[in-house]
């Protein structure tokens, strides 16, 4: 890439995270986006400072003849909107060429999703897992955690211990963006969390009595982050997706996401409640629980109504 592209890049990367706060993994992917622009241009001999609104168009056209999925351009078609907001806001460009571009949208695709026997399953293995007690109980922690409250991964293994401190009937999530919200614990959740910050504690002081650094998360790790990764907690779950008796291929932190948000509408609690505890900027992106919901009643419509079946 040319030091404009580069310069152009780490500018606009810089300022996502100093202004918009936004989550590392959603830099990496702009990144990685917008090295892909650049190169596209460079091939066609011009660059970000020179490219027109017909040249956006045209790698879009490059990147659905590639195969790319409908999610994956109109996420690059962002990257590209955003740079070039961001470039005329600092006077780098006169003009805005991804302005009116219209994106190719998302794909409709309605999430995956686990019935509450198979989220009890998880939940019952999880309890038993692990090669010491303390394991067992961190994995239960976060299973419970995951399922209670509908956080995200990447939330939950951030989570600093001090939310935790209090017997709190709530927890305080800090999301997207640095948005922050508030989070209701389940009965279970809450005595397992307690247990598991009486381990860790424990823990903890006989690391410090080595000389080991005290840990400000919930769930410490080893690595450069200091806490428990997505990846690890991925990892974990297939393992006991499959000790369980369910496919891991089916089985997500995601999926216990969705099973959240699923069950809690089948209660009848209201949308509104739900988009705000998963931390939705948007209504909309709540709205295809309704519709996860709608599938199953009428599978089960399907399957159990004497009308239905065949003679």
């Amino acid at each position: 890439m040319s030091a404009e592209h580069d310069r152009w890049i780490s500018t606009f990367l810089e300022a996502q995270a100093a202004e918009l706060d936004a989550a590392q993994n959603t830099r990496l992917a702009y990144g990685r986006d917008l090295v892909d622009f650049g190169r596209w241009l460079a091939r066609k001999e011009k660059a970000f400072s020179t490219a027109l609104r017909e040249d956006i168009e045209d790698y879009l056209i490059f990147c659905e003849a590639q195969g790319l999925s409908r999610s994956t351009r109109a996420r690059r078609l962002s990257a590209i909107r955003q740079l070039y907001r961001f470039a005329f806001d600092e006077g780098w460009r006169g003009d805005n060429p991804g302005i009116r571009i219209k994106g190719p949208g998302r794909n409709a695709k309605l999430p995956q999703t686990l019935e509450w026997p198979q989220v009890e399953a998880l939940l019952e293995v999880a309890r038993e897992s692990g090669r010491t007690r303390m394991d067992s109980l961190r994995n239960s922690c976060m299973l419970e955690l995951i399922y209670a409250t509908g956080m995200r991964v990447s939330e939950m293994v951030e989570l600093p211990v001090a939310a935790a401190r209090g017997n709190p009937a709530m927890l305080l999530v800090r999301g997207k963006g640095g948005k922050e919200r508030m989070v209701p614990l389940s009965p279970p959740a809450k005595a397992v969390l307690a247990k598991w910050l009486i381990a860790r504690d424990e823990a903890e002081e006989a690391a410090q009595a080595k000389g080991k650094k005290p840990s400000r998360f919930l769930f410490p790790g080893r690595g450069a982050a200091g806490h428990a990764t997505r990846q690890q907690f991925f990892v974990l779950l297939k393992s006991l997706a499959a000790k369980a008796g369910l496919d891991p291929q089916k089985v997500t932190p995601h999926t216990l996401r969705h099973a959240f948000a699923t069950h809690l509408l089948a209660g009848g609690a209201d949308l509104r409640v739900i988009q705000t505890l998963l931390g939705h900027a948007d209504l909309s992106s709540t709205e295809i629980y309704t519709h996860v919901l709608d599938e199953h009643l009428k599978s089960l419509v399907l399957e159990h109504h004497p009308l239905a079946r065949k003679t």
